[in-house]
């Protein structure tokens, strides 16, 4: 017997390809954007935690105000955004964070990067949907692209509870993929992001509470691309276009893609945040980076070709 897959409500490849890539692009800005706030003094947990804060704010009035339908939800599927909130909101962000604390900051992202692959087991050996070998060969070399990029040789070393955090933030990260396609699927996706970022905000005030920020360093500037930007106006920044934009982005994609193909496209994030940090930082580029780019975007394309062939339900599991 097999397992049904989550249908998107309505399919548009070209859309839901946009909506990801745009997404990454946004997702890559917090980098560049909240260095220089944790540069000022603010731990990166306090910034997290007003990231989700400010962005879940924006989205509850601006949604209220313009489509205020879109935040009902219905009773049987709170559960669902409850859980997107606390995994895909909270534990990622939380758990990167012990990542980089502990680890080489290539290494913490190529463990969290490995989502793709813990997304396309699931879809594999537990909704039981065989995919096509292109989809696997595409999703390798994008993680061999992303180690390029990352540079995970750099400084390596290991440290146990780094690597189980960073394991942690992968499995959080499949399970915003592999949630973020099923609530898609039922509700429309505003709403959930929304509800799922106000929960996600509350489950990183638990963590580091809003009233505990360094609000006497608002007002001090960061250099960002030569130009003195206060800090409030990078937290700001952060917030709506690294969180509230993106992932309503992104969560929209899962309309359109099925999460095999939207968490592999995401792998884009990494290339965004490394241009940005060489456009905006300084930061020099390594010609081991630039290959890795233009394999992780090979890997992305094959990924994306092996979506249009149809998939087959696997072979039922044999049993006893």
């Amino acid at each position: 017997m097999t397992t049904k897959t989550t249908t998107p409500v309505s399919q548009h490849r070209g859309r839901g390809t946009v909506f990801i890539l745009v997404a990454s692009t946004a997702f890559g800005s917090s980098g560049p954007l909240a260095k220089p706030v944790m540069q000022a003094g603010f731990a990166p947990e306090q910034v997290a935690s007003a990231r989700a804060g400010l962005a879940a704010l924006m989205l509850l009035v601006g949604v209220a105000v313009v489509r205020p339908r879109v935040l009902r939800v219905r009773r049987e599927h709170w559960r669902v955004v409850v859980a997107y909130g606390l995994i895909g909101v909270a534990a990622v962000q939380f758990l990167f964070f012990v990542a980089v604390s502990r680890l080489p900051v290539g290494v913490a992202m190529l463990l969290e990067y490995t989502s793709p692959v813990l997304v396309a087991l699931w879809v594999r050996f537990v909704r039981r949907v065989r995919l096509p070998a292109l989809s696997w060969l595409g999703t390798g070399l994008a993680l061999g692209g992303l180690a390029l990029v990352a540079q995970v040789w750099s400084g390596l070393r290991l440290d146990g509870v780094g690597l189980l955090a960073g394991a942690g933030a992968a499995l959080c990260s499949a399970g915003y993929y592999l949630l973020g396609e099923k609530g898609a699927g039922e509700q429309h996706p505003i709403g959930m992001v929304t509800w799922g970022m106000a929960v996600g905000a509350v489950g990183l005030f638990v963590v580091a509470p809003p009233w505990e920020l360094p609000f006497d360093k608002l007002d001090d500037t960061a250099l960002l691309g030569g130009a003195a930007v206060p800090i409030w106006g990078l937290l700001v920044a952060v917030a709506a276009i690294s969180t509230a934009i993106a992932y309503a982005l992104s969560t929209s994609s899962l309309r359109h893609l099925p999460s095999t193909v939207a968490s592999v496209l995401a792998l884009s994030e990494p290339v965004v945040a490394t241009l940005l940090a060489w456009s905006l930082l300084g930061e020099v580029l390594a010609p081991a980076q630039i290959a890795g780019m233009v394999v992780l975007l090979t890997g992305a394309m094959l990924v994306q070709l092996a979506a249009r062939v149809p998939v087959t339900p696997a072979e039922p599991l044999p049993t006893e």
